[in-house]
């Protein structure tokens, strides 16, 4: 199967997963060059990080490259000053939020959809952003927060609608919602109390970004990013660093708002808490009749989401589609979810990247820009 049917969904309760596979092109994923021993696998961070995490001198050296090299990246991203492929992503992202528009200026009562969202980038907010500004939709996109000049997050605001009345009350409409929802946590967050607080200031989320001490140990960032090299050519006996720049760096990284890449959990229970309640937002929408679940760019490597999609695939009118991007992946996937009537596996000719399955995949309106 290569196109999702749009008839076959327009009328569902739609909801997706979006992991980092759609940000490629403009952000860094976890992806590694080093080798896992044995194979000829690349490993991701979240793999070295499990395999070493008893280790006390390589974790901070891992987890320092992850704020360097992903996280700060998302925390200083700048959407107006963009280069060509970045560009090309934004409008991805664009299309995609596009084509569910469509489809649900197509529904009837409840005209809402849920994007659940592994990535901590915001680039959804940016883009839903600028389509408001520019006027191509009337829409809103909830990504949970309530308040004027401090919003703070609120799981249950994910159950709110909003609708247009005439003057004279003689009608009434609902207005598109799509419901932005990061259990992964977002580069946007601060913890405030026993809340979270949303905030898409571009200064303060990179201030504090470089807040984070970094190790100087070039080094080991060469040994990770060469292909030639495996696990076992790293020696823990050969790196040492400070004691009090590790704990230092320890403190202020416990303070940023997103999941460990390593059995994906929080230091902080207050975001620990939002994950779990995120998790149960999406439980209970799966198990919704009629539901559609579309999943790209996600890996399933977080197992409290992969147990909970297969506790849900139990709903008989749930139907999931799962976008692979090679046939390696469609591979893996197939032991995960080979014995489930209601899951589709797609796979398209070449790479199914972004652009592909906003063209050949789920795609309800033409392409935004010429050429795209």
């Amino acid at each position: 199967m290569t196109a999702i049917n749009r008839s076959d969904i327009y009328d569902k309760n739609l909801n997706f997963l979006i992991g980092s596979g759609a940000s490629v092109g403009l952000l860094p994923t976890l992806e590694l060059k080093i080798k896992q021993a044995g194979s000829q696998r690349s490993h991701t961070l979240e793999t070295l990080a499990t395999m070493f995490e008893d280790d006390e001198d390589i974790m901070p050296l891992l987890f320092s490259y992850y704020v360097k090299n992903v996280i700060a990246p998302a925390a200083k991203f700048d959407y107006s000053e963009t280069n060509i492929s970045q560009k090309a992503v934004l409008r991805s992202y664009t299309h995609f939020l596009t084509s569910i528009l469509t489809l649900l200026n197509k529904k009837g009562q409840v005209r809402r959809a849920n994007i659940f969202t592994t990535n901590y980038d915001g680039l959804i907010a940016h883009c839903a952003e600028q389509m408001v500004q520019q006027g191509q939709f009337d829409f809103i996109l909830n990504d949970g927060s309530i308040g004027f000049k401090k919003k703070t997050l609120q799981t249950r605001t994910f159950n709110r609608s909003v609708k247009d009345q005439g003057t004279f009350d003689q009608h009434e409409i609902s207005i598109p919602q799509i419901n932005l929802i990061q259990p992964h946590g977002s580069i946007y967050w601060y913890k405030d109390g026993e809340n979270i607080e949303v905030s898409y200031d571009l200064q303060r989320s990179s201030n504090r970004a470089d807040t984070v001490p970094e190790f100087s140990n070039s080094d080991f960032e060469d040994l990770l990013l060469d292909e030639t090299k495996d696990d076992n050519d790293i020696i823990p006996d050969d790196i040492h660093e400070n004691a009090e720049v590790i704990e230092e760096f320890w403190e202020h990284y416990r303070k940023l708002p997103i999941v460990n890449p390593t059995k994906w959990k929080f230091h902080e229970t207050v975001f620990e808490e939002h994950y779990y309640q995120s998790l149960r937002t999406l439980s209970y929408e799966l198990e919704k009749p009629n539901s559609v679940f579309i999943v790209f760019g996600f890996s399933f490597a977080d197992e409290h989401i992969l147990s909970l999609v297969k506790r849900s695939l139990s709903n008989p009118t749930l139907k999931v589609f799962i976008c692979c991007y090679s046939e390696q992946i469609k591979s893996e996937l197939e032991i995960k979810f080979g014995v489930f009537d209601n899951v589709e596996l797609i796979r398209t000719d070449g790479k199914l990247d972004f652009k592909t399955f906003n063209k050949e995949v789920f795609s309800t309106a033409p392409p935004l820009v010429s050429g795209e």
